[in-house]
């Protein structure tokens, strides 16, 4: 396994030792592995070969004729359909170690995800990925200006929106947060709060896959500004069972173009940097506008930054008494 970050975010990824299980597409795939093969999560993600802050991505050879590589990602509760951060963490590893040949000063690649296909664009020089932008699946909102009742908060005003994995989006200033490091764990408990209320009270379901169907983060949108002439904000993401994405979140970013188009805030080729709780930032655009089950949807292109961290191997020894691990709460917040 290779150990990867993408402006903070850890997404290590899976090179070899897994046998990807025979499907129809990548959906069915990832459908399998969570029916048969989930102690792989278990084993990888949780205490003591894993950790809270990463995710896992399963490097597999692709179902689709046009794509290059398959990718599966898993969080420490879900795998969701596609993730930006873990794409570019996927990618870097994949040329850095050879097993996709790089060209420079642009190597292109489609990955082939249980969302659909994305279609990559690394630049690439001296042997190093050097940066990564893709155009992800389409961005839509599933809900828009909706009150939901949190409890400990009362009602509150969220949208939902679709961009690889399903939002529930908020305004940070809302409930009085500047989305500062320090705010980190504040943020990661009134976030969870939110995204199971807005499961419970705001049904989404992708119009085109069912199974797509439910809310998997919270995203905490600070105040939109001008900045050298560029629309720019922060963002902070929950992670569930509890924890902030340290990267500007890459679907994440997709789903709020989506929201800022249908309010009129953001026009396709209209720049926009989106940035984290680190102050990393992903350069993100809307290329163009199409519909997804009658819903009107944006084609987004987000961009940035991934590193190898090391090389690792794992398994379990069979007289380990954790071979799929554990988690205590004193760093697993939700257990």
């Amino acid at each position: 396994m290779v150990g990867v970050h993408a402006e903070g975010e850890v997404g290590r990824v899976i090179t070899g030792g897994v046998i990807a299980p025979r499907a129809a597409s990548m959906f069915e795939r990832q459908q399998i592995l969570i029916r048969d093969q989930d102690w792989l999560r278990e084993m990888l993600l949780s205490d003591p070969r894993g950790s809270v802050n990463a995710a896992v991505n399963l490097v597999t050879p692709p179902i689709a004729p046009e794509a290059d590589i398959g990718m599966i990602v898993i969080e420490s509760d879900y795998y969701p359909p596609m993730s930006g951060s873990n794409l570019m963490c996927t990618v870097t590893a994949v040329l850095e170690t050879g097993m996709i040949p790089m060209s420079a000063p642009i190597t292109r690649l489609c990955v082939d995800t249980p969302a659909g296909l994305v279609h990559v664009e690394a630049e690439c020089s001296d042997g190093k990925c050097r940066r990564v932008s893709f155009r992800n699946v389409p961005a839509f909102v599933m809900h828009r200006d909706r009150e939901i009742e949190v409890p400990g908060l009362g009602a509150i005003t969220v949208d939902v929106s679709y961009g690889g994995m399903i939002y529930v989006i908020v305004s940070a200033e809302q409930l009085g947060f500047t989305l500062a490091r320090d705010e980190a764990r504040s943020l990661v408990e009134m976030g969870e709060r939110i995204k199971l209320a807005a499961a419970e009270q705001l049904p989404a379901v992708h119009p085109e896959n069912p199974g797509i169907n439910t809310i998997n983060q919270t995203l905490f949108a600070g105040p939109l500004v001008e900045r050298d002439g560029i629309k720019t904000s922060k963002n902070a993401v929950v992670v569930s069972p509890g924890r902030i994405d340290r990267s500007p979140c890459g679907t994440g970013s997709s789903a709020r173009m989506a929201l800022m188009h249908a309010r009129g805030e953001l026009m396709p080729g209209e720049p926009f940097v989106h940035q984290s709780i680190l102050d990393t930032e992903f350069t993100c655009a809307i290329e163009s506008t199409t519909t997804v089950g009658g819903l009107d949807s944006v084609l987004t292109r987000v961009g940035g930054r991934a590193w190898l961290t090391g090389v690792s191997h794992y398994g379990t020894d069979p007289e380990d008494p954790f071979p799929h691990g554990y988690r205590l709460n004193d760093t697993w917040l939700a257990c």
